[in-house]
């Protein structure tokens, strides 16, 4: 049954800000995946350690204000450095499962430098190997202020039994060029990530679908006024000014024909377990292949430059 694939999408909430707590959850959400036999298991964007949701609470463009240099402090802090094996955990428990991991999180990327932070979607194969470490191209509004604009290293595809996976961070997905450039690779089964909430996954989900004939898998998180733990920086001032709910969910599956297979869950913590049959692409390409019967090269062409940025370069190596 190589064509069929049993996809998990984690609709969680973050301990925010807290990365150890937030990985301990993450390796739960992976065990009870496997106990579904899970072989794709999908975590939302930011995830690890959470989403900077305190800009919108805190006059989060003010120069020099104390309370964002503090709760940026402690978001860098709880970032993710991949060279220190902070993910280790989770590779070991994706290979002793056999589960291929799509996981965004907050990298503190030692190879810029160590003090900036990236939105990150991490994919994880089968054999528990990080294969590609995709850093948003372009934070979204507020995230600016606290996130740094990514490259194009990350833009790859990956082999899973028949399908072609990929994927994209929150807003990239409105870019057409990135989703050009992981159309171009053979991509047949889009996987986008947001921090949360319907708004973001009810329309660019089935639009994807129907645009590149391919499954499109949006997993969000969720975030509530609750999910505030203590011993935050500042909470008195965060809860203060928070909405009940911050992050309402929104995770949902589009078919190639762009409908929908699981129209967006709102409002319930839980993984959703699916079942693809990839049979379902060869039959919706029959009309349209976005690179394929349907493209004209000659016309045409994307260029697309995958080096990994650095402000430096070494000569003696």
């Amino acid at each position: 049954m190589d064509n069929i694939l049993n996809v998990a999408l984690a609709q969680i909430a973050p301990v925010w800000l807290n990365k150890e707590a937030t990985l301990a959850k993450i390796e739960r959400t992976i065990v009870d995946a496997a106990k579904e036999k899970a072989e794709l298991l999908v975590f939302g964007e930011a995830l690890l350690p959470g989403y900077p949701f305190w800009l919108a609470l805190t006059d989060g463009a003010k120069w020099d204000l104390q309370v964002n240099k503090e709760l940026h402090g402690h978001y860098v802090r709880n970032a993710v450095q991949l060279e220190a094996g902070e993910l280790d955990n989770v590779c070991a428990l994706a290979r002793q499962h056999k589960m291929a991991i799509y996981l965004g999180l907050m990298e503190r990327a030692k190879d810029r430098g160590g003090h900036s932070i990236y939105a990150s979607l991490v994919y994880i194969d089968q054999c528990g190997e990080i294969k590609s470490v995709h850093r948003k191209l372009q934070p979204t509004h507020d995230e600016r202020l606290t996130w740094s604009p990514g490259d194009g290293n990350g833009l790859r595809v990956h082999a899973l039994k028949q399908f072609t996976v990929g994927g994209l961070n929150c807003w990239e997905n409105w870019m057409p060029l990135p989703r050009a450039a992981l159309y171009g690779q053979g991509e047949n089964l889009h996987v986008a990530v947001w921090p949360g909430s319907e708004h973001n996954t009810k329309d660019i989900t089935r639009f994807i679908a129907r645009e590149s004939r391919s499954f499109v898998i949006s997993v969000s998180a969720l975030m509530r006024k609750n999910d505030f733990p203590k011993g935050t920086p500042h909470l008195e001032k965060l809860l203060e000014t928070a909405p009940e709910i911050l992050a309402n969910g929104g995770s949902c599956i589009a078919g190639p024909d762009g409908e929908w297979i699981v129209p967006p869950v709102l409002n319930k913590e839980g993984i959703i377990f699916q079942e693809l049959d990839f049979n379902r692409i060869y039959e919706e390409r029959q009309n349209f292949d976005p690179v394929g019967h349907y493209s004209r090269p000659d016309v045409t062409q994307l260029t697309v430059s995958r080096e990994r940025q650095s402000t430096v370069r070494f000569t003696d190596d």
